[in-house]
């Protein structure tokens, strides 16, 4: 037990080192994988397994450390503080992606039609440019195949129909992680594991249906990375929060597992916390893409 007041300091610790070794041949795996070299996979394979190797040892090392009391609440605010300017750093990494899409959308693309100055930027460009969105740029750029050719041609994600369905799984998804929240305060463990497990699988589910959506996109619609500005943004947006909506799933996850043999109390549950802090974060998030992405 920590001393009223004391600050845990923990001893030396082998996992920053290895978390440091893991992502160094992970990068430098991708590194040579860009570069067409054979070993480029099978580095990025180990580092990442190394990387997994200290996620599990570090955070069982961190569970068992708070499950046996060694942290006193000063400890805790340190944690809440640093999950906070995590989360503010997520915002602020979100943020520079929607500035990007307003940027593009309500100045760039005017800029190029002649808004402003009026400049002929047809001529500078070329004679079929229209300054409006959704816009794809040359005609050859992407879009769907045609005679086996590039036809420049796509169609932009209609809001209705996977969109929207993916926007009520995840609001649904906060509503089960504070419904969980609540049956860990009142000491309802099976509340809590019950909102645990219906959190994760529409987590899971938000992921599968973005998957389907992206193959659908590819194949039928034209719509890729290559089709200019519109499906750089698209796909730049959507898939770094649906990267997040994996991180949180997996988070999520761990705290099951940890609720299902008996971690977590009313009073000492900040690691749960933190994890509904991120899994709202992310709903936000979503909250945006869906109106300014897909909506407008």
């Amino acid at each position: 037990m920590s001393t009223p007041g004391a600050y845990y300091i923990p001893s030396k610790a082998t996992w920053p080192v290895l978390a440091t070794g893991g992502l160094l041949i992970l990068l430098a795996g991708f590194a040579n994988y860009l570069n067409g070299a054979s070993i480029g996979p099978t580095m990025m394979i180990a580092g990442f397994a190394i990387f997994i190797v200290m996620l599990t040892g570090w955070f069982a090392l961190q569970a068992s450390e708070s499950e046996t009391g060694m942290y006193s609440k000063q400890v805790g605010i340190s944690y809440r503080m640093g999950m906070m300017w995590f989360i503010f750093s997520e915002i602020m990494f979100f943020a520079v992606f929607f500035g990007t899409l307003w940027y593009t959308r309500n100045l760039s693309v005017p800029w190029l039609g002649g808004e402003g100055i009026g400049a002929a930027t047809k001529e500078l460009l070329w004679p079929s440019f229209e300054a409006g969105w959704p816009t794809n740029g040359p005609a050859h750029l992407g879009g769907k195949i045609v005679d086996g050719k590039a036809s420049g041609e796509f169609e932009p994600m209609s809001p209705w129909g996977l969109p929207l369905l993916n926007t009520l799984i995840l609001l649904t998804s906060g509503v089960t992680c504070t419904w969980a929240h609540h049956g860990l305060l009142a000491g309802h463990r099976d509340q809590l594991i019950k909102g645990l497990i219906a959190t994760v699988a529409l987590g899971f589910i938000f992921v599968a249906c973005q998957a389907v959506e992206y193959h659908e996109a590819y194949s039928e619609m034209g719509l890729t990375l290559g089709s200019g500005i519109y499906g750089s943004t698209f796909f730049m947006l959507t898939g770094f929060h649906g990267f997040h909506v994996c991180v949180g799933a997996i988070i999520l996850s761990v705290v099951l597992f940890r609720s299902s043999v008996g971690h977590f109390k009313p009073e000492n549950h900040f690691a749960f916390e933190a994890a509904a802090w991120y899994w709202h974060f992310v709903d936000v998030v979503w909250l945006g893409l869906f109106i300014f992405v897909y909506m407008i």
